[in-house]
């Protein structure tokens, strides 16, 4: 049940950014809406939440965890590039949107793999 929820809370945290970065090249004044400054936050917290429940369910804490920390290490980089990514114009909000949309396919692919160097 809360793999499940976890995983509604990558998707909803994936199209959030999406749209947001979206509405910042399109309509940034929709990004001044109280809603859309809370709402990624709160998405995020409870994507994070369930990620540490998942963690202590699991017992993912009593054997090989690299791949948690290599989780862990990619989150502020996933949120530095996303937050250029709104932030910035050009050509540069575009190479940080898909920086953004790279880190967080790894975590992704680490999530699965349960292995933080399985691209190599």
């Amino acid at each position: 049940m809360v793999k499940h929820v976890h995983l509604l809370f990558v998707v909803l945290v994936a199209v959030s950014f999406a749209a947001r970065v979206l509405a910042a090249q399109l309509k940034p004044e929709l990004l001044q809406r109280p809603v859309l400054k809370i709402a990624p936050h709160a998405l995020a917290s409870l994507l994070l939440l369930s990620g540490i429940v998942l963690v202590f369910q699991g017992g993912w804490l009593h054997g090989n965890f690299g791949w948690i920390v290599a989780k862990l290490l990619a989150l502020p980089i996933f949120i530095g590039l996303g937050m250029l990514a709104i932030r910035r114009e050009g050509q540069q909000r575009w190479l940080a949107f898909f920086g953004a949309i790279l880190v967080f396919l790894y975590i992704g692919g680490v999530a699965i793999g349960k292995d933080a160097f399985f691209i190599l």
